[in-house]
């Protein structure tokens, strides 16, 4: 089967004028997702994860690798070619207050990506509103009002309907419920989860949160400082972690039972300067089962599970 969307040693660094150094954000980044797959990235904050997501859709460029979708590479393309491909790939932001025009009304904000690529008269464009903001659970009526009339998560439900206007085949969701009340998070997961039933759609599904990612993901990534360090099923990664930083973040969620006993793997110091990333395994100076070779080289990608499932990590324990 075709890959929907292949990285191959994806880079991308950010000079800081400041210092004259760069910022290692991503660093040699290898992934792919079949369609129809969640892909959950995860990891702690200034990993990497959103910077990852928005190289997928070429919203900014890597320094270095190649991106495919579809069997294209999406770094040869421009002008016309690379908009039409632009539907196919669409993002959902983390901030609902911030990614919403609030000049705009909900039925010019849900009917400027129609405009822009030419779809539709005014008639099909009104219709189509009112058809995404059904499948978002909100009334037609809500076209006529303003972002700031509604609460967050009728906010995210609006940039959910946006994403999906073009009818896409994948969508980079960032972090698209951590502003919001737990009550409302899970509101949106299962939008998420009826929308990829119901209209064939893929996920790139970033998050910190590993009991969400856990909920919604087909498969799981996990990121340190720029690097991918585990890769395999949500069942067989959360149930069998296998690098000490995959084992650290699970160990770490909280277990609704006080009284069942577990095992709480706790990092020492502090995520290292992505100006000044350690030499060798990036995860070496926190890791309580560092070797010396952990601080000289970097480990490849070893499969520690079968070949119909493969579950890839990168330590040089294995």
């Amino acid at each position: 089967m075709t890959q929907l969307l292949e990285l191959q040693d994806v880079v991308k660094h950010f000079p800081v004028k400041a210092t004259g150094r760069v910022v290692h954000a991503v660093n040699g980044v290898s992934l792919s997702m079949r369609p129809g797959e969640t892909l959950g990235i995860v990891g702690e904050s200034g990993c990497g994860k959103s910077t990852l997501g928005r190289l997928a859709l070429r919203l900014i460029e890597p320094d270095r690798g190649e991106v495919r979708f579809g069997g294209e590479n999406l770094l040869a393309l421009s002008g016309r070619a690379l908009r039409a491909r632009r539907r196919e790939m669409q993002i959902v932001f983390q901030d609902p207050y911030a990614s919403l025009d609030p000049r705009q009304s909900v039925a010019d904000i849900l009917a400027e990506p129609l405009k822009i690529h030419g779809l539709g008269n005014g008639k099909a464009r009104r219709e189509r509103v009112a058809k995404l903001l059904q499948q978002v659970g909100l009334p037609e009526d809500a076209a006529r009002r303003y972002p700031h009339e509604f609460s967050g998560g009728q906010r995210q439900r609006i940039g959910i309907a946006r994403a999906i206007a073009l009818e896409p085949k994948l969508i980079v969701a960032d972090e698209p419920v951590s502003a919001l009340d737990v009550s409302i998070q899970s509101q949106i997961l299962n939008l998420l989860v009826d929308l990829k039933r119901a209209l064939g759609l893929s996920y790139i599904f970033i998050s910190h949160d590993l009991a969400v990612v856990e909920y919604i993901s087909d498969r799981v990534a996990v990121m340190y400082l720029g690097h991918i360090v585990e890769t395999g099923t949500a069942a067989d990664l959360y149930a069998a972690p296998a690098h000490p930083y995959t084992q650290a973040l699970i160990s770490a969620i909280p277990d609704p039972d006080p009284d069942r006993p577990r095992q709480r793997v706790v990092l020492g110091g502090d995520v290292p300067n992505p100006e000044q990333p350690p030499t060798g395994c990036p995860f070496h100076p926190r890791c309580p089962k560092a070797q010396p070779i952990c601080s000289v080289e970097m480990p490849p990608a070893k499969n520690v599970g079968t070949e119909e499932r493969p579950h890839l990590v990168r330590c040089h324990m294995y």
